[in-house]
C-alpha cells in the first residue's frame, strides 16, 4: 500500500472535503491524512471515557475503520473532525457497555498511570527549572481533569483543550448547546475546586527515600571520618 507523507501536500494542503472526495474516488491511501490531522482530537475524546491505554488504541482503531467504511455518509456541510469524534464517543460508550463496568472503567484515583497528554508549547527560552515547573503544572491539571465525571470531562477537554465551539461540542455529544454551556460552567468550577484541593496536599516538598538516604549517608560519612 502506498504511504502518503504529510509533506507531499505541505505547500498546498488539501481541505478535508477535497481529501474525502479523492478517497471516495479511489485514492484510499489519502485516508492517512485524515487520521494524522485528527489523531490528537480523537485520542483526547476517547481518553475522556476510557483510561486503559491499550483499550484507547483499540477504540481509536475501530473509530477510524468505521469512519472509513461510512465515509460516503459524511455530509460535506459539517466538520469532519466533529463527525469523527462522534464515532469515537459512540465506540467508547459501546466499550463501556460491553464490559458492563461504567463505574470501574475510568477510576480517577488511578488516573496518574495514564496522562491526558496536554500539550505545553516548547520554548527555547525556558530554562530546565521552568520546564520542570510547567510539566508539573500540566500533571496537576491532568489529575484535576481526570477527577471530573465523564460528562463534564469530555466537554471540558473538547472546549478548553481542543478549542471546539459550543455548537460543535453539542453535535459531538448530541445534546443541546444550553446543556453544553451548563456542563462547561460546572466543569470549570470543579476544576478550580480540584486544583485548590490538590494545592492543599500535605505531601508537597517531601524529603524522603533516596534523597533522605543520600543526605544521611553523606553526613554520617563525615562524622565517622572525624
Amino acid at each position: 500500500m502506498k504511504t502518503i507523507r504529510l509533506q507531499d501536500h505541505k505547500e498546498q494542503p488539501m481541505s478535508d472535503s477535497e481529501v474525502i472526495r479523492k478517497i471516495l474516488g479511489g485514492e484510499k491511501e489519502l485516508y492517512e491524512l485524515l487520521m494524522r490531522r485528527n489523531n490528537q482530537k480523537v485520542y483526547r475524546a476517547v481518553r475522556s471515557y476510557v483510561k486503559d491505554e491499550e483499550e484507547i488504541q483499540d477504540v481509536m482503531q475501530e473509530t477510524y475503520l468505521k469512519g472509513y467504511e461510512k465515509l460516503y455518509q459524511f455530509k460535506q456541510d459539517a466538520q469532519f473532525s466533529t463527525w469523527l469524534i462522534r464515532i469515537a464517543i459512540n465506540e467508547s460508550l459501546s466499550l463501556i457497555r460491553s464490559k458492563g463496568k461504567q463505574a470501574k472503567l475510568f477510576d480517577p484515583s488511578n488516573a496518574s498511570t495514564t496522562t491526558m497528554t496536554l500539550e505545553i508549547p516548547d520554548s527555547e527560552q525556558l530554562n530546565p527549572e521552568k520546564n520542570i515547573i510547567r510539566q508539573e503544572a500540566k500533571r496537576v491539571l491532568e489529575k484535576a481533569i481526570d477527577a471530573l465525571q465523564e460528562k463534564y470531562r469530555v466537554v471540558y477537554i473538547l472546549k478548553e483543550v481542543e478549542d471546539l465551539n459550543i455548537a460543535e461540542i453539542a453535535a459531538c455529544l448530541q445534546v443541546t448547546e444550553s446543556n453544553v454551556k451548563v456542563r462547561l460552567h460546572r466543569a470549570r468550577i470543579m476544576i478550580k475546586e480540584g486544583l485548590y484541593e490538590l494545592s492543599q496536599s500535605k505531601d508537597v516538598f517531601e524529603f524522603g527515600f533516596k534523597k533522605c538516604d543520600r543526605l544521611v549517608d553523606a553526613v554520617m560519612q563525615v562524622i565517622l571520618e572525624k
